[in-house]
């Protein structure tokens, strides 16, 4: 692989500021070996990420510790992007956490993630393009703040969302062309939904705009109105219609969920439909995702995990009752 050329140790950059996220700072600390390693991976996912814990207990176990190193290389490359403040400094750190990768690869592991990362990617046999790509839009973040297309936005998620979910297909052992695409609809369509739900937000803390420029002439809006937050017709409309093209895309991926492990189907699921609710908060609030942000009350985020869960259980319980009853499963 070209891109996997020989490299030097990935070198440190100068002493992290002590106001940026205890993240940034363990992602050039070396490690002692791999049990630390490990125990880091998972104490940044299960604190991280408050459904975490029950994401993983929709996967088979032998997959948790995997997930846990996926998603910290996911939380530490997006600190390093949205966490620092500066965007020639969040550069430069993105260049470094590349090298570092990069040397992963090729067998010189040496901070916490990657040394509990190189596991995952042996046992699974993942390339480092979903990485890279990651990596490729925490950078872009830095120079593109703007998108003039529709187009230009799918891009983006093309590198910011689409690789995680062929990373969760690498990792429950599907490498088909035909299932990535569908996760990649998926993926696409629940970064719009987040991108809609936080117009206000992304404009307010990372001075960013997703919504594309070509669809704002189309209904009148202006970024000037964005701006200053002045809800109307206008923008309701083009709410709507980027709502609308959210929604078809995760139609289309929808048609991954009967290609998968029923183990598998349950987790992809929850996201997908977690993407879904967010689509209908903002429905319910009249499209308005500027005075305010939908979100999803803790029932709702209840009711959509419980029903993960009692899939699950039921389907325990049908194994556990063949096997009693002399069957196979």
């Amino acid at each position: 692989m070209s891109q996997l050329a020989s490299t030097n140790p990935p070198a440190v950059p100068p002493v992290t500021p002590p106001h940026l996220p205890d993240t940034i700072r363990a992602a050039f600390a070396p490690v002692a070996g791999l049990a630390e390693a490990e125990a880091y991976t998972r104490s940044l996912a299960r604190g991280h990420y408050e459904n975490f814990s029950v994401v993983t207990f929709l996967l088979p176990k032998h997959l948790h510790q995997d997930f846990y190193n996926v998603y910290a290389f996911c939380r530490i490359a997006d600190d390093l992007g949205d966490e620092v403040g500066d965007p020639q400094l969040a550069r430069d750190y993105l260049a470094r956490f590349r090298e570092q990768l990069l040397a992963c690869y090729e067998g010189n592991a040496q901070t916490a993630v990657f040394v509990a990362l190189k596991g995952t990617i042996d046992r699974h046999d993942i390339p480092a393009k979903p990485f890279l790509d990651l990596i490729d839009a925490f950078e872009q973040d830095q120079r593109v703040n703007r998108y003039d297309t529709f187009e230009q936005v799918v891009d983006y998620c093309r590198r910011s969302a689409d690789p995680v979910g062929r990373l969760v297909l690498y990792l429950c052992g599907y490498r088909d062309e035909v299932r990535q695409r569908l996760s990649d609809r998926t993926c696409t369509a629940l970064q719009l939904a987040n991108f809609w739900q936080d117009v206000r937000r992304d404009l307010t803390e990372r001075n960013r705009i997703y919504l594309p420029r070509d669809s704002m002439v189309r209904f009148g809006v202006a970024e000037e109105q964005i701006a200053t937050f002045r809800f109307d017709e206008n923008f309701r409309n083009l709410m709507k219609f980027e709502v609308e093209r959210a929604r078809a895309l995760f139609d289309e991926g929808a048609a991954l969920l009967p290609l998968l492990d029923p183990v598998v189907r349950r987790q992809i699921s929850l996201f997908e439909q977690g993407g879904r609710a967010i689509l209908r908060a903002i429905e319910r609030q009249g499209y308005d995702t500027l005075t305010r942000r939908p979100n999803l009350s803790k029932w709702q985020k209840g009711r959509l995990v419980l029903k993960a869960l009692g899939v699950a259980m039921a389907q325990k319980l049908t194994r556990s009752t063949i096997r009693r009853q002399g069957g196979s499963v």
